[in-house]
């Protein structure tokens, strides 16, 4: 839902305008949802403002900002400026290191602070150690860049894509939304080669170059909820367990990665599917504290029989 103030409505169209130049009224209404005439007036208060916003017509027309604008200085408090540089350390450690290029980053916006600020945010990037992450995934900044504009303006992109396996294949997509889940960036989007909603690692993403053509996304579309409902379909290995315990009992302790939770005579049924049956049965069936049984999926009842013993060798006299 857009904010209430028609100020706060206005700043989100300088963003739009800022991050891509040529944003058409339509595009902008529909991104903001609100109707053209509101837009609009949102740019005429952007220019008593002082911003210079540019119009043009024709079929490349719309708003930018004029040449050599420069926006009013953003100025963070010390809570403001610590959390960010906590954030930034806690996601990418390498960046106490001044040669990484986003420590280079880090060190123009400690310099930018003002000195109280800035001094306690330098202290505790001084100070600070990170252990590095074991398997990182950054996705590449510009490939990600576009693909948050693409979802803003609700343009289809054409992507490059790498699998797991190696696999590398080109298709067009409408990008629904960026979600960060536990560290990893995932793209939520419809893919037009298989005509269905797919989930992809950004950082495996090649390629990315945003077209013209415009979609439309589902309207009750929560991008968290889909993510992680469609990570837990269509793996190579089909699973089956039944709980003996009620629905709502095991519920909490079933995440929506291990598959679709339902009704059944003994109590419920969780059917999914996953390509790693070993940690299906070590990490998530092992952890919730209701009687099952495995009905599907030879795989997975292999795994479980295998930690079954491991746990029974650890406590044999």
């Amino acid at each position: 839902m857009p904010p209430s103030s028609p100020t706060a409505r206005a700043l989100q169209a300088l963003e739009l305008v800022r991050v891509a130049p040529g944003t058409t009224a339509e595009q902008m209404a529909e991104r903001l949802g609100v109707s053209e005439r509101a837009v609009r007036r949102y740019i005429e208060i952007l220019r008593e403002a002082g911003v210079p916003v540019e119009s043009t017509r024709g079929r490349y027309g719309g708003y930018r900002l004029g040449r050599g604008t420069r926006l009013p200085p953003v100025v963070f408090s010390e809570e403001e400026a610590l959390g960010l540089v906590m954030a930034v350390l806690e996601a990418h450690p390498a960046a106490t290191d001044s040669e990484d290029p986003l420590g280079a980053a880090l060190d123009k916006l400690i310099r930018a602070l003002p000195e109280n600020v800035g001094r306690q945010a330098a202290g505790l990037r001084r100070h600070a150690a990170a252990t590095p992450e074991p398997r990182p995934a950054r996705p590449d900044p510009a490939v990600t860049s576009t693909l948050v504009v693409a979802v803003a303006l609700h343009h289809r992109v054409q992507l490059g894509y790498r699998s797991e396996a190696g696999n590398e294949w080109s298709e067009e997509v409408d990008p629904w939304a960026v979600v960060v889940r536990h560290g990893r960036w995932f793209l939520l989007c419809h893919s037009h080669r298989v005509g269905a909603l797919r989930t992809y690692r950004i950082d495996r993403v090649q390629a990315a170059v945003e077209s013209p053509l415009s979609f439309t996304p589902p309207e009750d579309l929560d991008p968290v909820a889909a993510l992680e409902q469609n990570l837990g379909e269509g793996w190579a290995l089909a699973t089956r367990v039944v709980f003996e315990a009620p629905l709502a009992d095991v519920s909490p302790w079933v995440r929506p990665t291990m598959g679709r939770l339902e009704a059944h005579r003994d109590g419920c049924v969780l059917v999914g599917s996953t390509d790693n049956p070993t940690m299906y049965a070590g990490e998530w069936l092992a952890g919730i504290p209701f009687p099952f049984r495995v009905e599907g999926g030879e795989e997975l009842r292999a795994a479980v029989g295998t930690l079954a013993m491991r746990c029974a060798a650890a406590v044999a006299r």
